[in-house]
């Protein structure tokens, strides 16, 4: 009997409180995805390629674990608090007729955890699915193929999930049963008294809700401009002068919902009571709006940036090249050893790219442009700009690179190869510092092909006279000026990004890309060589790219070349999009699950303590369609108030992180923060409609009661 009573109560409490239950199997899920991120086969992946950074990433779970426990606890015990007190007369009932208060808390101690073991029954399954589902399309993001995936299943993040969502559980239930099973028959069983109401004079709320604006604009001003990331002081500070606004926001918006409820809606039955009832809650409760915005809005950020970061990371450094060869003996060619080694079947295409400097033996300065720095000078003023004057006014000696090893690299990338005439240069600058900004003022400048001049220790130039062109303003700073000979060149075509290497054995900030005969002769013949290699395509369909590049790198770990693989690109990528994506994700579906159980326990809570003024209505003759109405039109007010400003925030907020945060080269520009804007906000609708449908369901259902009720009287 007593087992069958648990089981019955335990079933209709989960059914009562769909939202919470919901909540508590999508935060099971979202544990076990985080704590078993090590075992992932991504991870394992990662450890190989990206060893210090994914064992500092692994060393972040325990605080988010711990954390996420932390504020998991105060949900579950409020929330809690609300189903027993919403029981409270049924308990009063169990002890009238005899139970005793020891039978009574363990009755409902037991009914919990039999709800507990459940939601972890239904939440582990999905989570191990969610798990693998996750871990496939993280790979997916940079253009792995993975091939012999098995299903892993972590022993260690099953049993951590399950001793930290039971204990929070349990100490929380522990704490409420208590309290519960200890209270006096007589007070179980009389109605929860309503809050007292506390108002003060409307200039008060005046002056907290123009303070708060006020704050709001100034952390505001801070994010956009990127003065915050300036000192770990001012970001306190926007952080202080955000979180104090939307305190002072809310407190104020009193004033605002009472001129509401002082001017009712045409058409709109209970239109006074229903702001009435608002502005009571915002009086009592405008602190919990608050921390439910804040947690919104730090939700958005979360979810925004990790998107952007992921798909800025997965993007920056298209998959082009396999390998790059480097031999560093000078007897030892790179070819030569590829056919002494039998591996020229695994490779389709093997080509050099030639990199070096001008020959200079006693000169410091070999590349002017001065003409293209006065016409980068003209562009509109910026941040932008005034960084890459900085980075040009360094560019006294650049590097120079063949223009037939970067044409067979635009080739393979399915670009347009350059052509150069005689007296002719291109500009290369690694995607890593040449932001949307930049490239766009570079191209401008290169539209009007402005001179610029190389100067070169050499006998002898392949065009023209050594002395031809030279600028009769330049200075010389080389004691024997007759040995230096300076030649214009124009700088044609558009800025080249393109990936020199599969990786980071050379990372250019600015260089020169010069035909070769030009090149041969500037460099005097002293260059370095990197050997670009791209698989057999029939090798990567038969075994998919990851194993085909593993089996190689163990072949060519034989031989005397040193090599870098497409992997270590990729798992370079994939660590970046793995930590955005897990981390961010997770933290924002827990504020998510937080702010919105937060909103809709609350409220519930509300229109329990208020369940006489719905009695009294429908002795005065409203329906029960009104009733519901009514109830509908308070849930849409109280969670659209947090939620409109903390989408309004979230842009700034947003804003800032990818003005802090992310790289030049990974930055959106307005067009792809607009792009994820506005897909944080189709997603939170999702999310925010599916709390307000199981609210209002919740509500309708109290309201039905009571009409019951009152029919039975």
């Amino acid at each position: 009997m007593f087992f069958e009573l648990v089981w019955r109560n335990s079933k209709r409490s989960r059914k009562e409180n769909r939202i919470f239950f919901s909540s508590l199997l999508v935060s099971i899920v979202s544990f076990y995805i985080v704590l078993s991120l090590a075992h992932q086969d991504v991870m394992i992946f990662l450890r190989k390629m990206e060893s210090d950074a994914v064992d500092k990433l692994l060393q972040m779970i325990p605080l988010l674990y711990a954390l996420t426990l932390f504020l998991l606890f105060f949900l579950v015990y409020f929330a809690g608090k609300y189903q027993l007190e919403c029981r409270s007369h049924e308990f009063g009932i169990y002890l009238i007729m005899g139970m005793k208060r020891s039978r009574l808390f363990f009755m409902l101690m037991a009914e919990d955890l039999w709800s507990s073991l459940l939601s972890l029954g239904i939440g582990l399954p999905i989570a191990i699915l969610v798990s693998e589902l996750t871990s496939l399309i993280t790979a997916r993001l940079v253009g792995i193929g993975i091939l012999g995936h098995q299903i892993v299943f972590s022993i260690n993040a099953i049993i951590w999930t399950i001793l930290g969502f039971l204990g929070i559980k349990i100490f929380a239930f522990i704490i409420l049963s208590s309290r519960i099973s200890g209270m006096e028959i007589g007070k179980l069983l009389s109605p929860t008294p309503e809050h007292a109401k506390h108002q003060r004079s409307a200039s008060i709320y005046i002056g907290c809700l123009l303070i708060g604006m006020l704050c709001l604009s100034v952390a505001y001003l801070f994010a956009i401009r990127g003065i915050a990331w300036t000192s770990l002081f001012v970001m306190g500070l926007t952080l202080i002068f955000g979180v104090l606004g939307t305190f002072l926001v809310f407190y104020g918006m009193r004033f605002i919902v009472g001129i509401l409820a002082s001017s009712p809606v045409k058409n709109k039955k209970l239109s006074v009571f229903t702001f009435r009832q608002l502005q009571e809650y915002i009086i009592c409760k405008s602190n919990s709006l608050s921390i439910s915005s804040l947690l919104i809005l730090a939700a958005l950020c979360c979810f925004g940036f990790g998107m952007a970061t992921s798909c800025s990371y997965g993007k920056q450094e298209p998959h082009i090249l396999d390998y790059t060869l480097q031999s560093w003996e000078e007897d030892l060619q790179v070819e030569e050893v590829i056919r002494k080694n039998h591996l020229e079947d695994k490779f389709d295409n093997l080509f050099e790219m030639k990199v070096g400097y001008i020959y200079t033996e006693e000169r410091d300065t070999t590349f002017e442009m001065e003409h293209a720095k006065k016409i980068l000078q003209q562009e509109p003023e910026s941040t932008e700009k005034e960084v890459l004057l900085n980075n040009l006014s360094y560019t006294n000696s650049p590097h120079v690179i063949s223009l037939s090893g970067y044409n067979q690299l635009l080739a393979l990338a399915g670009k347009t190869e350059l052509e150069l005439e005689p007296k002719q240069a291109a500009i290369y600058m690694d995607i890593e510092f040449a932001s949307p900004k930049k490239i766009e003022m570079i191209n401008r400048m290169l539209q009007q092909k402005p001179e610029v001049f190389i100067h070169c220790e050499t006998d002898e130039w392949p065009y023209g006279s050594a002395t031809e062109g030279i600028s009769e303003t330049t200075e010389w700073s080389s004691e024997n000026p007759s040995e230096i000979t300076g030649e214009k060149y124009h700088l044609v075509g558009t800025l080249q990004t393109t990936n020199l290497v599969v990786d980071r054995s050379i990372t250019l900030s600015f260089a020169l890309i010069l035909r070769d005969d030009e090149f041969e002769h500037l460099t005097n013949g002293r260059y370095s060589s990197y050997w670009d290699a791209v698989l057999k395509p029939e090798l990567v369909e038969e075994q998919g790219l990851m194993h085909a590049i593993t089996q190689v790198n163990e072949d060519l770990k034989q031989t005397e070349l040193d090599y870098e693989s497409y992997l270590q690109n990729m798992g370079r990528q994939l660590f970046y999009v793995v930590a955005a994506s897990y981390i961010t994700l997770y933290l924002a579906i827990i504020f998510l699950i937080i702010a919105n159980t937060v909103l809709g326990v609350q409220f519930l809570m509300q229109q329990q303590n208020t369940s006489r003024r719905y009695c009294i209505l429908i002795q005065l003759g409203s329906s029960y369609h009104d009733l519901c109405s009514s109830a509908k039109r308070q849930i849409k007010w109280h969670f659209g108030l947090p939620l409109c400003i903390a989408i309004f925030s979230s842009f700034f907020g947003v804003w800032s992180l990818f003005m802090g945060l992310l790289p030049s080269s990974a930055r959106g520009g307005t067009s792809k923060l607009l792009f994820v804007a506005i897909f944080m906000i189709v997603f939170l609708s999702v999310v925010e409609y599916g709390y307000l449908l199981a609210v209002t369901k919740a509500s309708n259902r109290h309201i039905l009661t009571l009409m019951k009720t009152e029919r039975e009287e």
